[in-house]
Parts: structure tokens; sequence; C-alpha cells
């Protein structure tokens, strides 16, 4: 590839138009907030989500998005899920169907229940999709700290170029068959990682959140199998790796929103406090509403949902949690 463009210029859109910039010739970062992207590129420091990470000069800020994707062989989407519907709705005549796009979005959308991959296909019509997922916080990934990712899809040349593009010194890439399990475990993780902050702020301590997380990738395991994922990608990178991530990093924005709720404030009081968008709070509704259509048991999110959107007190959620009946732990 020689030029990548990015739709999206929070952490993450930020953080792999680094990345990229490292091994093609030209990136192409189109903020989604005008005035955002004037600052951008004056300074060429996204100083909201990533504070001391120079832009390299292959990288263009660009202030319109059919500008950003035109000459692109790969499109990136970065677009919170809430607006990624909107936001491509214009593109569709613009960006051909033979250009591959590859999302970085974890989150579901409320009401369609959409996965982003879906949202893309509908909005851009049919082309070559892979996911990228992974235990990859931005502010780390920006600034060379070692990781692992995996890129998931059904097309293994894309696939194969953004695992090239990305492969560096400090970054591995894995491929992955499931798109559809790294693509739901990326979703669901944001869902764990409320409830987890929402433990640290009610301060009960390692073994409660241990067994948190545990039981927790089971339930997202289960949901996922549900829906045809494959069970062992809970258990790689995209699953387990993310969630351990999420659920105990300072960075992570979903376990802050859930600590500030354990600590009493209402869930508008901890939106407000967050700069970045928390994608697991509508993940939330849009998990329990499916889980419930579908009969598929989810404690854990079900007793987040009553917290979240119906006034439950995080000390009673808990409580009436750990008052269920006896069950075994697994059964094959």
């Amino acid at each position: 590839m020689k030029r990548v463009a990015i739709l999206g210029a929070g952490g993450m859109g930020t953080a792999l138009a680094v990345l990229f910039a490292r091994s093609v010739r030209s990136v192409q970062l189109w903020p989604r907030d005008p005035v955002r992207a004037a600052e951008l590129a004056r300074t060429r420091e996204n100083a909201r989500h990533l504070p001391g990470v120079a832009l390299p000069d292959n990288v263009s800020v660009m202030a319109n998005a059919c500008d950003a994707t035109g000459g692109a062989e790969l499109i990136v989407a970065a677009i919170p899920s809430a607006f990624l519907r909107a936001t491509l709705a214009g593109l569709a005549e613009k960006i051909p169907p033979r250009i591959p796009v590859l999302s970085v979005i974890k989150g579901i959308e409320n009401n369609t229940f959409a996965r982003p991959s879906q949202i893309i296909a509908e909005t851009l019509g049919p082309r070559s999709i892979a996911i990228l997922s992974g235990p990859g916080h931005a502010e780390e990934l920006a600034r060379g700290l070692p990781a692992s990712l995996v890129v998931a899809g059904t097309d293994d040349a894309v696939k194969g170029a953004v695992r090239d593009a990305l492969n560096q010194l400090f970054l591995r890439v894995y491929t992955n068959t499931d798109a559809l399990g790294v693509e739901l475990a990326g979703a669901l993780k944001n869902v764990l990682a409320i409830a987890a902050g929402v433990c640290d702020g009610l301060r009960f301590g390692d073994n409660a959140k241990a067994a948190l997380i545990t039981r927790g990738v089971v339930e997202i395991t289960r949901f996922g199998v549900h829906f045809g994922a494959v069970p062992e990608t809970f258990q790689g990178l995209a699953g387990i790796g993310d969630v351990l991530t999420t659920c105990y990093s300072a960075f992570g924005r979903n376990r802050a929103v859930g600590e500030r709720i354990g600590q009493g404030a209402t869930l508008e009081q901890a939106l407000a406090e967050t700069v970045n968008v928390a994608e697991g709070v509508p993940t939330t509704r849009s998990v329990h509403d499916l889980a419930t259509r579908h009969g598929v048991d989810m404690p854990i999110t079900r007793a987040l949902y009553q917290v979240l959107f119906e006034g439950k007190t995080p000390v009673d959620a808990v409580t009436e949690f750990m008052l269920r009946s006896p069950k075994v732990e697994w059964q094959p």
C-alpha cells in the first residue's frame, strides 16, 4: 500500500496514522470536527488524545472526508459507532467498491444492533472489510511500546496487507478468520470494562474484579457463540487480551466511567467528565436488548444495564447478583 485514508482522529485514528506512516508513502487523516482539524493541521499534535506525539511529515490532515479518501488504497474507519452511519452516508459514490475498509470501531449500534462492519457494508456497498482489534491502547501504540493486535476478515490479501503494513519492531499483528468473533469481542469487552470500573469505584478489591472478569469472559463467549462466533476467539487477543487491558488500564475510558459510577456519580456526570467516547455505554444497551430477544443469559450485562439505565444502585445490583442460586462453573 502507498496511500491510506483514516476517517476519525481520536486517539486510535491518530495512533494508526503514526503507525501506517512508517510503512506507506502517504496517510490522509480526517477529524470529524472542523475546528479540531484546523488545530491538528496547525500544531501537528493531537493534544487532546495523544499529547507529545508529533504527526509524521507524510501524514496530511484533511478538512474534507471526500478529499481524505481520494486515491486511498485502504480506508480506515475510526469513528465512534454512533456517528459511523451518518459519516459514511455521503461517501458511497466517492469510494469505489474495490477499495477495502479496515474497521477499528468497538461498538454495536443501538436499535439496529448492527456491527460496524455491517454499517460499512450498508452505507458504502459490498467490499472487502477487515477488523483490527486486540489490547492496543492508542496512548501506548503511538509511543512505540510493545503490543500485539489481530486483524480478521475473509479476504486474505487485505488481511495480509494490513498485517505487513503494521508489523513493526514493537508491534506484532496476527491474522484471524473469525471476523464476527473479533468484532463482537471488541464491543463486548467495553461492557465488562464499565463493570470492572464499578468494582474499582466500590473498592471491592482484587478478588471481586478477578471473578467479574473471569465470569465476564464466559458471558461474552456465550453471546458470541450464539451468533456464530468461534469460542477460541474470545480466549485470544481480541477477547481476553483486550478485556484485561481495558479492565485494568488507567487509559481505559470505559473503566473510568464505571469507576465514577461506583463512586456515586450518575451516568450523565460520569460521561461529562470523559474526554473520549465511552463506547461501552450504548453497547451495553444494544447487547442487553439483543441478549434478551435471543434468550442469551448475560447476568453481568443485565446488572450493568439496570445500573446505567434503570436507576439501580451499584451496591443493590451486586447484592442481587451475588444472591443468585448456585450454579456449576463449567459444564462441557
